[in-house]
Parts: C-alpha cells; sequence; structure tokens
C-alpha cells in the first residue's frame, strides 16, 4: 500500500493509526410512526445515541446546534422530525439551507426517498439560482420542503409575499453545514437570517433551529451568534469508526533539495490509483487543482492507463459539469478526483478509500473534515496531508504531536460589523417598514443608529409604516453576500462562458496577461474589460503560470485598546487599507521569466486590525547587531500571519498584513496585521488576545527551521507583495522573541478584548 510504494515512502515522515470504535446506538422518548420505523427497518438503520437526541429536541420545539464527526448520519437527524410532522396532519413547511448548490442537489434525494416510501406528497425541491424559470411558481405555492442556499433567500425575502403561504407555516429552518458559515460570509448570513425570522414572524411563524456541522470548539457560541437564539448543543458522536492510517508526507524532507508539492502530491495520487484505492484528492487552489490533475493524466497514460480515470472539480464548473463528476465518482468509473474544497463538503461521492491533502487546509476543523470522507462505508481508510513549503506546513510535520493533539477551531463571527449590518438594514427596509428603533430586537441595539445615518444619507425614507428603503436598485445588490465586491466577471473563450470569477478571483487570476486554468486546460487572457465585467482568453498550450503581486498601505484611525510593555507597544483598533496589484510575474515553476506592470484599480476599506510598535531601544540593537531591520520586521509580520491559523479559524488569506521601519501614525517601526474585510470580522481582535502565545509558536518555527537566510518553509510568504524583499531570519527570531515574552506579565492568554 502507500507504506510501501517506492513513490510515496520517501516522502512520508510521521505515521499515525487512528483506531476505531463501535457504534452507540440510542431509543427515542416516543417511538416514532409505525411508517418512519417501517422506512429505517427496510433499510437497516438503527439510530445512534446523537440521533436520538437531536429527534427528542426537535420534537420538543427547542432550537439545535448537532456537531457530530462527518459520516454521522446528522441528516437523519433532521430530516426524520420534519417528516414525523408532515406524515401527522400538521400544517408544515421546511426550509433547508446548503452552503453550496451541489449538496442541496445531492441532498434532495434523501428527502425524496421518505417522500416515496411514506406516500407524502411533501413536493421536496431545490430553489435555487439554477432553477428554470417555469417551475418556480409551483414550488413556492406547493413545496412543503424547499431546499436551498443563503445567496438564493436573500434574494427571496424582498418577494415574501409571493412566499406567503409557505412561510405562513414554516417551522423547520435547517443550516447544514454551519461551519462554513464563518467570517464575513457568516457574519452576512447571520444578519439574513434575522431577516428570515423578521419576515416569517410578519406572516405568522415562528421556526425553530437545526443546526448540522462538523466539529467546532464552540458550537453553542457559534448558533448564538449565527441564530440569535441559544440552542440545545448535541456533541456526543454515537456513530463508528473505522480504522484510520493518517499520514505526513514532506516534500521539502527529499534529499537532494526536496521537490515541489504539486509534484509529490501526483505522485502520491498515481500510487494510491494504481494500488486501486479510489482517491479524492484536495488542493488549496484552482490553478493547483488543474494542475495536479493534468500532471496526473499525464503520468497514467505514460504508464498505459486511462487519462479519463482522473478529473479535476471545482467551484466555476457548470453545473451540469460538476453533477456528471458526482455520478462517476459514486459509480466508480472515476478513480480519482482533483478538487478545491467544493467537495469538503458533505456531498455524497460514494465509498472513498483515501484522502490526500495538498498542504494543510486552514484549519484543523477543515483537515478533519476532508479526511472523513474516506471509510465513509466502515472500511479502513487512508489520509494523507502534504506539507507544502508554507511555514504551518512545515511546523505540523516537524511537530506531529501538535497536528494530532491540536483541537478544534473556534468559529468566528461578528453580527455587530456596522458595514454588514448596514447593508441587511437596507435590504429589510426593502422586505418591510422598519421600525423606529431598527427592529433592534432582530438586528441588535446598534440598528436604531445606522438607521439614523442611512435616513441622513437619503437612502431611508420615514413613512407612515416605518423607515423605508429609497435607494436606486435593488437594496440585495447594494448588499452582497461574502467578502467579493459582489462583482462576477465571465470568463468567454471564442463566445462561450468558461466559469464566473469575483472581483478579487478576478485581479488575482485573470489579470490582462494571466495565464488561467481550466479542466486541465491553459488560457492566456487577452482582453480585461472592467466595465462590462467580462474576460476573454484563448487556448494556449504552456507549461508556464502566472503570480500577481499586492502591495498594502494603512493609516491608523482609532485606537481601541492597547498595551505596553518590553516588547512595545500592542494596540488594537480600526485602520484604512489600500490594496493594490501593480505587477505580475511570469514563472516557469519557481524561475521567474518576466516580470510585467499591472494598472488594475485600487480596493481602499476600513478594517480592524492590531499593530506592535518596537521599543527604539529594541530597534537600536538590532542596528548595532548588523541585522536588517525592515528585513525582521518584514520576516516577523510573515510569520504571525503563517501561524494565525494555529490559534484563530481562518486561512491566512482573511487577513492581510503590513511593516515598515517607521511610519507616521505609530511613530515608530511597526508590524500590522488586519482583517482583509471591510468593518474587520474579529480575527485581528482574536489575535490581539493570544498574541504572546502566536509570536511564540512563531519563533519556534523561524528557530527550529535549518536553513540559514529564511526559506518557504519559515518566513516566506506565497502571496508576498514585495517578492519576499527585503527579508532577515536572524533579525525575525530576535524580533519575535521579544514580542512572544514582551507581555506576559500584564496579559493573560485568554483575555477578551475590551471593545
Amino acid at each position: 500500500m502507500l507504506m510501501d510504494d517506492p513513490r510515496s515512502h520517501p516522502l512520508i515522515t510521521h505515521h499515525e493509526i487512528i483506531p476505531g470504535h463501535d457504534a452507540v446506538y440510542g431509543s427515542l422518548k416516543r417511538p416514532l410512526s409505525d411508517l418512519l420505523e417501517a422506512y429505517l427497518t427496510a433499510r437497516g438503520i438503527r439510530l445512534y445515541t446523537h440521533q436520538c437526541t437531536a429527534i427528542d429536541e426537535a420534537r420538543a420545539g427547542r432550537d439545535v446546534i448537532l456537531t457530530t464527526p462527518t459520516a454521522s448520519g446528522k441528516s437523519l437527524a433532521f430530516l426524520l422530525p420534519i417528516f414525523e410532522s408532515l406524515c401527522s396532519g400538521e400544517e408544515t413547511s421546511a426550509l433547508c439551507l446548503y452552503p453550496a448548490k451541489a449538496l442541496a442537489h445531492d441532498q434532495l434525494s434523501g428527502f425524496r426517498a421518505l417522500e416515496g416510501f411514506t406516500g407524502f406528497p411533501a413536493g421536496s425541491a431545490v430553489y435555487d439560482g439554477d432553477t428554470p424559470a417555469h417551475l418556480r411558481p409551483r414550488i413556492r405555492e406547493e413545496s412543503r420542503i424547499i431546499l436551498s442556499n443563503p445567496h438564493e433567500l436573500h434574494h427571496v425575502l424582498a418577494w415574501h409575499p409571493k412566499w406567503a403561504g409557505f412561510f405562513e407555516k414554516l417551522r423547520y429552518v435547517v443550516i447544514d453545514e454551519a461551519h462554513r458559515y464563518r467570517g464575513v460570509f457568516g457574519t452576512h448570513v447571520a444578519f439574513l437570517l434575522r431577516r428570515l425570522l423578521r419576515i416569517a414572524e410578519r406572516h405568522g411563524s415562528r421556526p425553530q433551529f437545526i443546526l448540522s456541522t462538523a466539529t467546532i470548539a464552540n458550537p453553542g457560541e457559534f448558533s448564538l451568534l449565527l441564530t440569535g437564539r441559544t440552542p440545545v448543543v448535541i456533541d456526543d458522536d454515537g456513530s463508528p469508526r473505522s480504522k484510520r492510517h493518517f499520514l505526513l508526507a514532506n516534500p521539502a524532507a527529499i534529499r537532494g533539495g526536496g521537490i515541489s508539492l504539486s509534484r509529490a502530491v501526483c505522485d502520491l495520487l498515481l500510487a494510491s490509483v494504481e494500488d486501486g484505492l479510489q482517491t479524492l484528492c484536495f488542493a488549496p487552489s484552482r490553478t493547483m487543482a488543474e494542475a495536479i490533475a493534468r500532471q496526473a493524466r499525464a503520468a497514467l497514460i505514460r504508464n498505459g492507463g486511462a487519462a479519463e480515470a482522473i478529473a479535476a472539480y471545482r467551484a466555476g464548473y457548470l453545473p451540469e459539469e460538476r453533477r456528471a463528476l458526482e455520478k462517476q465518482l459514486r459509480d466508480g468509473s472515476l478513480s480519482a478526483v482533483v478538487s478545491t474544497n467544493a467537495l469538503e463538503l458533505g456531498i455524497d461521492v460514494g465509498s472513498l478509500d483515501a484522502v490526500i491533502m495538498a498542504g494543510y487546509p486552514g484549519s484543523m476543523m477543515a483537515a478533519w473534515q476532508q479526511a472523513g470522507r474516506a471509510g465513509r462505508r466502515g472500511n479502513a481508510s487512508w489520509s494523507v496531508l502534504v506539507a507544502s513549503e508554507n511555514a504551518l506546513d512545515q511546523y505540523f510535520v516537524h511537530h506531529p504531536e501538535s497536528f494530532f493533539k491540536k483541537a478544534c477551531e473556534h468559529a468566528i463571527l461578528d453580527p455587530t460589523n456596522p458595514y454588514i449590518l448596514a447593508g441587511h438594514l437596507l435590504c429589510a427596509a426593502a422586505e418591510a417598514p422598519l421600525a423606529p428603533d431598527g427592529e433592534a430586537r432582530f438586528f441588535g441595539t446598534d440598528a436604531c443608529d445606522a438607521v439614523r445615518a442611512l435616513a441622513n444619507a437619503g437612502i431611508l425614507a420615514r413613512t407612515r409604516k416605518g423607515w423605508a428603503y429609497a435607494g436606486r436598485g435593488r437594496a440585495t445588490e447594494a448588499c452582497p453576500l461574502g467578502p467579493a465586491s459582489g462583482e462576477s466577471f465571465r470568463v468567454l473563450c471564442n463566445g462561450r462562458i468558461l466559469e464566473t470569477l469575483d472581483r478579487n478571483q478576478a485581479f488575482r487570476e485573470a489579470h490582462p496577461g494571466a495565464i488561467l486554468l481550466h479542466q486541465g486546460e491553459t488560457y492566456v487572457v487577452t482582453g480585461f474589460d472592467l466595465d462590462n465585467h467580462s474576460i476573454t482568453v484563448r487556448p494556449d498550450e504552456t507549461d508556464c503560470h502566472t503570480r500577481a503581486h499586492l502591495s498594502v498601505d494603512m493609516s491608523v484611525i482609532r485606537t481601541r485598546a492597547s498595551r505596553t510593555g518590553e516588547g512595545g507597544t500592542l494596540c488594537f483598533g480600526d485602520v484604512r487599507i489600500i490594496e493594490q496589484y501593480r505587477q505580475y510575474q511570469l514563472r516557469r515553476y519557481d524561475t521567474v521569466l518576466e516580470t510585467h506592470p499591472l494598472t488594475l484599480p485600487p480596493l481602499v476599506f476600513t478594517t480592524r486590525a492590531l499593530w506592535v510598535t518596537l521599543p527604539d531601544t529594541a530597534v537600536e540593537r538590532l542596528s548595532d547587531d548588523g541585522m536588517d531591520i525592515a528585513g525582521g520586521l518584514h520576516g516577523a509580520e510573515h510569520e504571525l500571519i503563517a501561524m494565525m491559523p494555529v490559534r484563530v479559524l481562518c486561512d491566512r488569506r482573511d487577513v492581510g498584513g503590513f511593516s515598515t521601519p517607521w511610519h507616521p501614525d505609530t511613530a515608530g517601526a511597526t508590524i500590522l496585521i488586519y482583517d482583509g474585510y471591510e468593518g474587520g470580522i474579529g480575527l485581528a481582535e482574536k489575535a490581539y488576545s493570544l498574541f504572546p502565545s502566536l509570536a511564540g509558536i512563531a519563533r519556534d518555527v523561524v528557530r527550529d527551521c535549518p536553513c540559514t537566510s529564511g526559506c518557504p518553509s519559515c518566513i516566506h510568504s506565497p502571496k508576498c507583495g514585495n517578492d519576499n524583499r527585503p527579508l532577515d531570519k536572524a533579525g525575525t527570531e530576535r524580533i519575535l522573541t521579544l514580542l512572544a515574552g514582551g507581555w506576559q506579565a500584564l496579559y493573560p492568554d485568554r483575555e477578551r478584548v475590551p471593545v
């Protein structure tokens, strides 16, 4: 198997065997109806303890969050109470929200299976952007169970009179894969759910929430932030677990200088496929997913195999393309799929034998969620984490005990974000006029001030029924969900749409002159129309790729909290950020061939950040010892960002950084880390509260790295706008040591930031 294959064996640095355990079955306080009991019996299903608890609590009308691992039967825990209510003759409807269209379509089969067995005509249907216009009226009027996603609900609420019959009977709101609603997107969804509750109340219903999520550290707190209600937390998993082999692999450990991440993942993928293991490979980006699939197919052909056995899968593909790939995985006609995290969710792709992760996916929760896609039918499984040169990846392969003992992270969102609040108040006012206090019981105590500001700006108008939306265009268009600008760019080849990209992806991956990958084929960008949001490409066979570089500038607006100690002055507050893509590189593997300027417009926004200003004496000592001050600050900035996911549930791309030997707003040498979204989302706040331990982990990585002057495993950053210049490893270690110990006496590790 993988441990013995000559292609994979040299890469393996650690082998962890995670034992399985038997199922723990439960019993309900009150038996299900004979029809539902017959359904379970016909399928050989016995309910696990966590399923029984969830069903009992849902029957009692309580809000529930069920947080157990992948493939533990969470879906059945909300399917059964919904159908029990329907079959008993109650006037009930249910809205089930999923973070991805593909997952909603996949889950529809479970609802229809229960419909078919019970004979109850629930009219279960998916209602999303792909639903044909001629089917929509019938679904609104007749369906008792509707599967959708937050983006669709965002637009549906404005048309709630057309949904009156559905909302009048709304009893259950199911939020599946709820852990995906964190950060910026999660904050938007939190306000969206409050808008839903407000509209439901206007139609005479008060639905209860059933949340299903992967394992997170703070399920109760998270559910309260997301829905505004305190739930019953169910986290005692009764499902059986098969034995799992978990391997850590490090391409950088190969003698002779190591090999690239994509090459190592490709070798492991081929070894897995040729060993007869149906394999799912997760890649950190759309580009890498396409590249690995292309390399693996080419190698498979050379070895006498069929290229069709391996495919890429990611968001951006047309719906019919994605569904065909999912079906091929289930029926076994595909041996392997290389995917972005689009397949991390609970989409049924059959019984997989192995999962390969190309780099640490950003959180322990995501790592175990991805690994859990293998062994879903009780068989022993293989999971492999292949470390990139990223500092955090290298930290884990050199400290495997930290990986396997590390708890899942806290899920963070910020339902007080003033920018997101304002947008959703506009949407709410367009749905139904707002009360004078801004509907504070739904939207919080800050809503009143926000309504007043929006009225002063002329976007809300006072009417006899309350504050009504008075802006131009649809309110939902002024409040796109998620971190993107709301702009969608179409990628066109010979007049045919290849895929769609949001603004940030377009600027980063499909800028003028970029080389774009789609389904293993390479295209060069020949036209970039900002006004019409269209990108024109042409096919081009090349082994090169492009990388856009981002530059950052900042100014301090307001300091909300600060501490002074031997490490300098540490602050948390509001800042103004200017981000701009100024150039891109044409590369062949790791070799830079050319550098070209870019003239894309800047992105300017206000957010929250932490920043630390070093004491002048510390800076002078660095200089006296011959260290590059700018290089040391720059390296420390990179390492602090790289280690953020260790303590805060985020991707390093969710935060940005800035460092300088002197800044006019701080009057000193400064390192700044900021939330990468308008208004902030709580990441910098969390890092401020944990800063000494964060700096200590960052210092350990730099200190333990065997390189002499800095490398991708420690202080280099893959997103550095200055091409990782200047950097000084010794200066970085010195600064991080200072920061790790500079506030310990003043700064308890778990202190909450006063805001």
